[in-house]
């Protein structure tokens, strides 16, 4: 199971309302509308899939590498968790 199962709900309305922006930015593009206020709303979008990305991350953190540390896959969740922060941030 996820560890994000207790957040699923909220990362699901967040992503529902990134998928607006994006789809409202593309109507702009379409529209031909000024370009820093299509900056603005791509900016908007990409700060929410951030803000929903750090809830997956605390999540899994506090669930499946807590998990992995208490078993004898330590090593593999550090080095898994390293990778998933460089592509993150």
């Amino acid at each position: 199971m996820a560890s994000y199962c207790c957040d699923k709900q909220d990362i699901l309305q967040r992503l529902r309302a990134i998928e607006e922006q994006v789809r409202a930015a593309e109507e702009m593009v379409a529209e031909d509308r000024y370009c820093v206020d299509v900056l603005d709303r791509l900016a908007s979008a990409n700060a929410a899939a951030q803000e929903v990305g750090m809830i997956v991350l605390q999540d899994h953190i506090q669930g499946c590498v807590r998990q992995s540390l208490t078993t004898d896959g330590r090593d593999n969740a550090i080095k898994e968790l390293v990778e998933v922060l460089e592509r993150f941030m």
